[in-house]
């Protein structure tokens, strides 16, 4: 009895001790004569690589405290086509929902990777987490999302790479991006998301951008010319507003736009950013630099008088100008505050071809350099090509386009004593400035009229008490096929609002308003006013 137990428990140990080297042996071909299969096994089943950009760093605004790009995850989903367990049912899925992931496939048949669609909506998430198809992954990758976007014409956008293709995000790319990196593609076998595994390598990390944008400025000035725009029912519009102490821009706003978040369902005609990427013949508020041409030239007194001929149509030099009223003489003054083109025309056949010096000494014809790509340098008749009509013309602000920010530089000029200051989207850059391009005398007559014309004149409905403001409007024909069209017109108004020693260029333009026998001073002014109201209201200038 006593053996037969012996032999029992001595079986069931030899029993045990089999299996426990059975399980070693086992073990060490995994573990140890094995384990290369074993782990290439598993990394073709839970990881690949592929080329990663990390997160962009962000945009800002002048204060810091608004982001106008930031990251966000967006899913996208992938499949490994070398590595397909059930090609059929991936390939008719594809078909179904994804036709030209699927017309892609068979070029990718011995790729490690293919992305089916990036940046998938919640529906298409939705639908592949239902599929549950095996061949088929999802992939959390960073995304750009621009909360701001009504700023999208200045910011930019980027592609579906994330590298910048237009605005900041394109100038500045380089700066906003890391280094790429080649890294592994994880499987997080809890979600059945893949993730991208943290880089070891050092990368050069990405530094952020602040504007020179007061974001809370821009939106009131933007919903103030939504508004306007909509009222006259008008094609286009823009409101740009400059700091001429340093050439900072507090505002650029354009309407329509496009939204950056949903590119999708824009109109890529409004792409542009119409303050810099268009050029515009911009009729009576070009008088400005006519004039100050004329008192830097001393070839005019601001009160010498005028004969404007008591005439809506006169002939000089057997060339017809017409002006919106009849006027018989004027002060020099009065000339620019009641925009007469006949006694303009006058003033500037004394000028001649110093005209078109002044006009390219003030900025027109040359890019500002600001640091946007897409701005236009205009146009400048020059003298070798005038006609009879072109000093006329250019008087009065035709045969010359401009962009709207070169006329924001170019009052700037006047705002600031004679010197130039390059204008600025980035903060923290240094300004350029220029030497006095004008005299002391020029610029005090010129500020003179400009403060007449704001008081009595055209622009009279932009004055505000406690303010000095010095406006100048200009209503312009619109060319089309060669004729100026006269129910087709642009509205403008430029000008300087300052008290002590803030000052601030307000440009304000509305084009083709769907309204017949309209002046600037009934679309632009008003603009300009309710623009200056509310970044006064918001700056606190009291």
């Amino acid at each position: 009895m006593h053996n037969q137990q012996s032999i029992r428990v001595s079986s069931i140990f030899f029993i045990f001790c089999c299996a426990y080297i059975a399980i070693i042996i086992n073990l060490f071909l995994l573990q140890v004569r094995h384990t290369h299969y074993f782990k290439e096994l598993g990394q073709r089943q839970y990881h690949t690589i592929i080329t990663h950009k990390p997160d962009r760093a962000l945009i800002t605004d002048r204060t810091g405290k608004h982001i106008l790009a930031l990251n966000k995850t967006a899913i996208a989903a992938f499949v490994c086509p070398s590595k397909m367990q059930d090609p059929d049912t991936l390939c008719r899925f594809l078909a179904d929902h994804f036709p030209q992931a699927a017309e892609r496939l068979p070029r990718y048949s011995s790729k490690h990777f293919m992305y089916v669609q990036r940046n998938l909506s919640d529906e298409q998430q939705a639908l592949i987490e239902q599929a549950a198809l095996e061949d088929m992954c999802l992939l959390k990758e960073p995304h750009r999302y621009y909360p701001h976007a009504h700023l999208a014409p200045i910011v930019g956008i980027t592609n579906i790479d994330n590298k910048g293709i237009m605005g900041i995000e394109q100038k500045y790319n380089d700066r906003l991006s890391a280094q790429e990196t080649k890294v592994k593609v994880m499987k997080d076998a809890r979600s059945g998301y893949f993730y991208f595994e943290t880089p070891q390598t050092d990368i050069t990390l990405p530094e952020p951008v602040r504007l020179t944008i007061d974001a809370d400025i821009q939106f009131l000035a933007y919903e103030q010319l939504q508004a306007t725009v909509q009222q006259f029912n008008a094609k286009q519009g823009s409101v740009l507003v400059m700091d001429p102490t340093n050439g900072e821009i507090i505002v650029m706003a354009n309407y329509p736009t496009f939204d950056p978040n949903n590119r999708h369902t824009n109109d890529l005609t409004h792409i542009k950013n119409y303050c810099i990427a268009e050029q515009y013949e911009l009729g009576s508020v070009m008088k400005v630099f006519t004039a100050l041409a004329a008192l830097e030239e001393e070839l005019v007194s601001i009160d010498e008088p005028i004969d404007c001929k008591n005439l809506r149509t006169a002939y000089l030099d057997g060339r017809r100008v017409n002006t919106w009223r009849a006027h018989d003489i004027l002060s020099f003054s009065e000339v620019i505050e009641k925009s007469n083109n006949i006694g303009t025309a006058i003033v500037a056949q004394r000028l001649g071809p110093l005209l078109y010096d002044h006009l390219r000494r003030v900025g027109f014809g040359t890019q500002t350099g600001i640091e946007l790509s897409g701005e236009l340098p205009g146009f400048v008749n020059p003298p070798a090509t005038w006609s009879k009509q072109s000093i006329i013309s250019l008087s009065y602000g035709y045969e010359i386009s401009a962009t709207l920010l070169q006329l924001a530089q170019a009052f700037g000029i006047i705002a600031n004593n004679g010197i130039c200051t390059s204008p600025t989207i980035c903060m923290q850059q240094t300004p350029h400035q220029s030497a006095p391009l004008y005299s002391e005398q020029a610029i005090h007559d010129i500020k003179e009229i400009l403060k007449r014309t704001t008081q009595k004149g055209t622009a009279r409905r932009a004055r505000m008490q406690g303010y000095d403001v010095m406006c100048k409007t200009g209503t312009a024909n619109l060319l089309e096929n060669g004729v100026y069209i006269d129910s087709k017109n642009s509205y403008t108004c430029a000008g300087i609002i300052q008290k002590d020693a803030y000052k601030r260029i307000i440009v304000t333009y509305v084009r083709e308003a769907d309204h017949p026998r309209l002046y600037a001073s009934q679309v632009a002014v008003p603009l300009f006013e309710q623009v200056a109201q509310k970044m006064l209201i918001h700056d606190r200038i009291l």
